[in-house]
């Protein structure tokens, strides 16, 4: 079971000897939900690392301790980071207990040596190469889906008509999926962010467990397709990897190649990782930029300041506000004793607003010089491997929205309801209007 891609736990911790508890507070909470970052900030000034007894987890908020965490993975492993947070009903593990529903951990929850392997790979599809010849169809795609928003009129619903379907498209086409499957296999994913980070009742578990199986089968009947017929996209690259070098399959402790299963696990994984965080993101900043009418004009005047724009966004409003790990072996983080399988949650809501590592770090400002130290992405060895992706994506999506809508603007007086999870943040809808 080590290396199985979602593994539930089957009970909730206690807090370890000594470590400060904090009884009434979740990441789940309302109030956080709507904004983190004051209550973040608060909690950490009392404690930088505590126990969420709600959470079960160990809660890490000073950023010198979570790039400690990123930058030692053998005693702090990724293995937990796609696992639901709480324990599964029988009912949504009978479901998940299909003989074929068997993908296998490859790269954010794969420890040392076989992620080094795989990512060797998996690196390729999102090599300079690729994402060059990416960017004028990022452009031309950014640029239809806004003429189809202006057709409509102002007011617009930004998520539905933007936001939601771009970066799906592009990841999509990055894999080679069909474009007529868009939005069957988004709506699946939006049912991952509800199992590995949310608390579904029982009933959505069953349901959410059921689009899983089916969207690991959906994955695994396009690889095989794939197989038999190879085109320019990333899959048929890991596939034709995989031929070149099949190493696991003769050996399980072979330092190179990619196994058949692995190269299907990679598409199940890429397929939500490399879209609905960017769609909280290109909502983000413009929540950002828009009520801050003088920088949105500077970007106006001077479209360049675009990609630093995205990574104050990362720092300020990140569409990534925690990650998780768990200890491999007793250790000490913080002053703080920790024995080995205790989980963390890593609160970049807090490392991000950090006012001895960002100067002025409540003001969002498109000219700040170390934007770029946020840990939205992580550190280390596991450093998100679609993050140039990402902010290429809402940089030419802001780009494109400078130049032809400078008169767009946030509609006044609307409530803004964000997904209950306790990582991926952003807008579930965004009105926007233009003159």
């Amino acid at each position: 079971m080590g290396n199985t891609y979602h593994q539930a736990p089957t009970s909730v911790a206690a807090a370890p000897t000594g470590c400060p508890v904090q009884h009434d507070w979740s990441p789940l909470d309302a109030d956080y939900l709507d904004d983190p970052y004051p209550i973040a900030r608060e909690l950490a000034d009392r404690h930088p690392v505590f126990w969420a007894e709600q959470l079960g987890h160990v809660v890490v908020t000073d950023m010198r301790d979570i790039e400690h965490v990123f930058t030692n993975p053998d005693v702090f492993a990724s293995t937990n980071v796609q696992d639901p947070i709480s324990p599964l009903c029988p009912a949504a593990t009978d479901v998940l207990a299909s003989p074929d529903f068997d993908p296998v951990a490859v790269m954010s929850n794969r420890p040392e040596p076989d992620h080094a392997r795989i990512r060797v790979y998996t690196r390729r599809g999102f090599g300079n190469r690729r994402l060059r010849a990416l960017e004028d169809y990022m452009r031309d795609r950014a640029n239809e889906q806004l003429d189809r928003m202006v057709a409509d009129g102002s007011p617009a619903e930004f998520v539905a008509a933007f936001a939601f379907p771009l970066p799906a498209e592009i990841v999509f086409r990055l894999l080679g999926f069909p474009p007529g499957d868009d939005a069957m296999i988004k709506r699946w994913c939006v049912n991952r962010r509800a199992f590995s980070w949310g608390q579904p009742t029982e009933t959505e578990q069953v349901e959410i467990a059921r689009g899983m199986l089916d969207y690991w089968r959906y994955c695994r009947e396009f690889v095989a397709r794939r197989r038999d017929e190879r085109a320019d996209d990333f899959t048929s690259e890991l596939l034709d990897a995989w031929e070149d070098d099949p190493g696991p399959e003769r050996d399980p402790d072979a330092t190179t190649g990619i196994s058949y299963r692995e190269v299907e696990s990679v598409v199940y994984g890429i397929s939500f990782a490399g879209h609905d965080p960017v769609t909280a993101l290109m909502c983000n900043t413009l929540l950002c930029l828009l009520p801050r009418r003088d920088q949105w004009q500077a970007l106006v005047d001077d479209p360049s300041l675009a990609a630093n724009a995205v990574e104050e966004t990362l720092r300020y409003e990140s569409s990534q506000i925690s990650w998780r790990r768990v200890t491999t072996r007793p250790t000490t983080l913080g002053g703080v004793e920790l024995p080995a399988g205790t989980r963390l949650l890593l609160n970049f809501a807090a490392a991000n607003h950090q006012p001895d590592v960002f100067e002025r770090p409540e003001e969002f400002d498109i000219h700040r010089t170390d934007a770029n130290g946020h840990i939205s992405f992580g550190k280390g060895i596991h450093f998100c491997l679609g993050s140039q992706l990402a902010k290429i994506e809402a940089r030419i999506a802001l780009e494109v929205l400078v130049e032809r809508l400078p008169s767009l603007r946030l509609v006044d007086d609307q409530q803004l309801e964000y997904f209950p999870n306790i990582t991926f943040r952003g807008p579930e809808r965004l009105l926007v209007a233009w003159d």
